[in-house]
């Protein structure tokens, strides 16, 4: 590819999404931050973008300007969030919210990108999925939409696949270096140590271990994979695991 490679990276203001950026840049890219804040860092090949991924409308237009601007060849959708709740307290809400945030955004921001990416006969798509979309108690509407994001990829990768585009699926398990986790559990807590003992690897993740996934997913060479889910969890996957 002769021009400078482009890749958006949903919620990259920090944790995962902070260190696939850097990591994104340190391979050669420019990449386009997309969140609610801008990152507490720059970099002359970082574009920080804030919106409210769980605003349809904004997402829409920002995809939209952000496709006339750049010509986008790599989109990673990382953004996230929990609500964790049993089911009885499940609210109808955190389900239209989550939908929005995980699957509607991805499909707008890819929207926006695909025909640049059909001219140029190239695309690679990431979407960061869970290690909770195989179920975790309190997880009903993450579970489901995490899990919702697999059967998407699955399918944009078999049409896509004639116009040079991949689609591919990271599913973390629990990494201790992000907002997320801190929200649950305090890092180096006791709690942290119990959680990382059933884990065959014994320890939990860290963000680095993501992003090499996602790196890998993204690289040019990597042509002749689609379609594909790689659980970056420690073996927790296969392993019996509760959060």
């Amino acid at each position: 590819m002769s021009e400078r490679r482009v890749a958006i990276v949903t919620g990259g203001s920090a944790g995962i999404g902070g260190t696939i950026c850097r990591r994104m840049i340190d391979a050669g890219y420019d990449v386009v931050s997309i969140a609610r804040r801008k990152p507490d860092w720059s970099n002359p090949a970082l574009h920080a973008v804030e919106v409210d991924l769980i605003d349809a409308r904004a997402t829409e237009e920002v995809a939209a300007s952000l496709a006339k601007q750049f010509p986008i060849g790599t989109v990673i959708h990382n953004a996230g969030i929990i609500r964790p709740n049993l089911l009885p307290d499940v609210e109808q809400k955190d389900l239209n919210d989550l939908t929005q945030l995980h699957l509607g955004a991805a499909i707008l921001i890819v929207q926006a990108a695909l025909p640049g990416m059909r001219e140029r006969k190239y695309g690679r798509v990431v979407l960061i999925s869970s290690r909770a979309a195989l179920g975790l108690p309190t997880r009903t509407v993450y579970s489901a939409t995490k899990a919702g994001m697999i059967g998407m990829a699955r399918t944009w990768a078999l049409e896509l696949a004639p116009s040079g585009i991949t689609v591919n699926v990271v599913a973390p398990g629990p990494i201790e270096d992000t907002e997320m986790f801190g929200q649950v559990v305090r890092p180096g807590s006791e709690r942290a140590t119990a959680l990382a003992n059933p884990i065959p690897v014994r320890r939990l993740g860290r963000s680095d271990d993501v992003a090499r996934a996602v790196l890998f997913f993204a690289d040019p060479a990597s042509s002749f994979i689609t379609g594909q889910v790689l659980y970056v969890c420690g073996g927790a996957s296969v392993a019996s695991f509760s959060l």
